[in-house]
């Protein structure tokens, strides 16, 4: 009776009820919107690999229309476009230690083997080093007994990248060559000399050339694309060719590898 035959403790009223039922509307979205955030995400990352991929094939088709391509370089082109991609979730991480590891969520029941390649959708993560039917374990970049075969973009100049421990966006190549020619902001790609990873995923880029220890060649100090601490989504790279990709190389005795 107060609020319905009193004209100011009604306004009073209806106001505080608008503003009460406005911030229980406000919290009930943000809720959802925090249950649906973590499929968001996921459907991002698989986008941004899909986006990668399509411009990787791209490049490649663009690099065989310029030059001839060998067997080989034929067969690396068509995996990329064969590339299938295994989406999983980060279960456990690490990034403080010398040997880091990372567990995801999807095993061998899932298609998931050892020596698979790992990316998200900001290039490269690392390799599939063991493997249960649901879980798998992912030697990362970050992890000293790393090793993953990289070159420069658009040129054939390689090496191996390995962490040096310390600040988790900072690896190094050792060995590239003097009168190799390049510059700070360069890409570094996947170089594609194995059957982990297709040519053309990203890496990183030259943050700063150094000199090798005996002067005779480049380290190139590389910005890696993919945070480590901060990853939750990524996809494990399965290649349908793989088999015969390992055959091609193993029959190349000279041919770079992994």
């Amino acid at each position: 009776m107060l609020f319905r035959f009193n004209h100011y403790q009604n306004s009073v009223w209806l106001t505080q009820a608008n503003v009460v039922t406005g911030k229980v509307l406000e919290l009930e979205a943000k809720g959802l919107s925090f249950i649906h955030l973590k499929e968001l995400n996921r459907q991002l990352t698989e986008e941004n690999i899909a986006m990668q991929q399509e411009l990787d094939v791209l490049r490649h088709q663009l690099t065989s229309l310029q030059k001839d391509s060998s067997y080989t370089e034929r067969v690396l082109a068509q995996q990329t476009r064969d590339m299938q991609l295994i989406s999983a979730q980060v279960i456990t991480n690490s990034v403080r230690n010398k040997d880091n590891f990372i567990t995801i969520n999807k095993g061998t029941g899932d298609g998931v083997e050892n020596e698979m390649g790992v990316i998200s959708g900001t290039g490269v993560v690392g390799i599939v080093c063991k493997v249960s039917p649901h879980y798998a374990v992912i030697l990362p970049i970050l992890n000293s007994k790393s090793s993953i075969s990289c070159r420069l973009r658009g040129t054939e100049y390689f090496g191996y990248l390995k962490w040096q421990g310390g600040n988790p966006l900072q690896a190094y190549i050792d060995d590239i060559p003097r009168h190799a020619r390049f510059k700070v902001g360069d890409i570094v790609e996947t170089s594609g000399f194995s059957s982990v990873f297709p040519p053309g995923i990203f890496v990183g880029r030259v943050a700063q050339i150094h000199d090798s220890a005996d002067g005779l060649a480049y380290q190139l100090e590389v910005q890696l694309a993919t945070d480590l601490a901060n990853i939750r989504d990524v996809a494990v790279v399965v290649q349908k060719n793989r088999e015969e990709l390992d055959e091609i190389q193993q029959d190349q005795p000279t041919a770079k590898r992994k």
